[in-house]
């Protein structure tokens, strides 16, 4: 049975990498409220459907792609059940088609792993040119369900909150597109 904490409102006492830590201080410090689960490692966006219960609200999904020379990168988020099109995201953004970065770039510029990728990435100083891309169906949900940069806590938040405290905290360039179903 994949395993979901009770919720709490408050940080993690230990933080398991830098990218958590910096997320937690941020929301603190823009006084955004969240509700957070501890979990088993949850990489698929079927391992949130029970975290998804737990909160009452859907986890987004959240990608990392890059073009091929590996020159411009992008995090687009969107809603967990929507399939990625790399031709409707590409023509959305009138750029060359895109794929999935890698495991290592992920890493390196994000600072997270597979299944923790997560727009606090914001915050770290190797993410600052990565463009945050988030399909307009998001920004209509009351709640705004993801990773806190672990594959083991996630948070609930007010898609408000994210919308206009927290991206607007963050250098990085933000675009809101429509992508269909």
């Amino acid at each position: 049975m994949f395993y979901v904490s009770e919720i709490t409102k408050e940080a993690p006492q230990k933080f398991l990498t830098e990218l958590q830590r910096e997320t937690y201080q941020n929301l603190k410090k823009l006084a955004i409220p969240f509700e957070r689960v501890e979990t088993d490692e949850a990489i698929t966006m079927s391992d949130c459907q029970v975290i998804n219960q737990k909160l009452s609200m859907e986890m987004v999904k959240t990608l990392f792609l890059t073009n091929r020379q590996k020159t411009s990168f992008y995090l687009l988020v969107t809603t967990g059940e929507k399939p990625f099109k790399a031709k409707e995201f590409s023509q959305a953004l009138g750029v060359a088609r895109v794929s999935f970065a890698s495991i290592d770039l992920m890493e390196e510029i994000l600072g997270t792993k597979i299944g923790a990728a997560t727009i606090f990435s914001g915050l770290l100083d190797s993410a600052k040119n990565v463009q945050i891309i988030i399909d307009e169906e998001v920004t209509h949900q009351t709640f705004y369900g993801c990773s806190d940069g672990t594959t083991t806590n996630y948070l609930k938040i007010d898609t408000q909150d994210i919308l206009a405290k927290y991206l607007p905290s963050i250098k990085n360039k933000v675009k809101i597109i429509e992508l269909n179903k």
